[in-house]
């Protein structure tokens, strides 16, 4: 008898703390963070949406395909850097292709890259910087170099009519520096850069 009241008491504890951890930690817990993050951090915890006359049309930290849809690069925009996520900046794929550098099909591939960026652009495949020719780790990595967006700025000019001093100098006013001056490297976020873009055609 006095075994199975000690069995029942040690069920009953464990049921009131499984209820109680419940509550605090699979509830609680999470409805604070949320409401902490969509007080503080409003935008960040939203996926910092992009939107253009109040539509969205994108996230300032996921990058898009400037391609038709053959996937050839569209000119008039500025390209990303190639993405290994899925088909292309794929949310649900997020991934690098996971290639040594070494690999057949990835040396294949930047060889490929590079040829095309350097038709597009019209210069000297030597000069075609790293980034537009390898994927991020993630595969969502909107940023490109300071580099590979001024290799862009003739062609994006001349596509659009636009004089090249001031294609130039949008890509200056969207040029991030290192994050706390020191941290990485300078980038443009191509995303908001053609945005901007965008806005100046009009």
């Amino acid at each position: 008898m006095s075994s199975s009241r000690s069995t029942a008491r040690q069920l009953g504890t464990a049921v009131r703390a499984l209820i109680v951890l419940t509550l605090v930690l699979g509830i609680g817990y999470p409805l604070a963070i949320t409401g902490i993050g969509q007080l503080a951090l409003n935008d960040r915890a939203n996926g910092q949406p992009l939107a253009v006359d109040g539509i969205p049309v994108g996230s300032a930290i996921i990058g898009q395909a400037f391609t038709d849809a053959d996937g050839a690069a569209l000119p008039e925009w500025f390209q990303s850097r190639p993405s290994a996520a899925g088909d292309g900046y794929d949310g649900g794929g997020s991934g690098g292709s996971n290639l040594g550098p070494e690999n057949p099909d990835l040396v294949t591939a930047v060889e490929e890259r590079r040829a095309a960026v350097a038709e597009l652009e019209g210069v000297n495949p030597a000069t075609v910087p790293a980034d537009a020719l390898t994927a991020s780790a993630s595969g969502l990595d909107p940023h490109i170099s300071p580099a590979y967006a001024q290799l862009q700025v003739a062609r994006v000019a001349a596509e659009r009519g636009l004089d090249e001093a001031d294609v130039e100098a949008l890509v200056g006013e969207n040029t991030q520096g290192p994050d706390l001056g020191y941290l990485g490297e300078a980038s443009v976020n191509v995303v908001e850069l053609n945005m901007a873009l965008a806005q100046l055609d009009t």
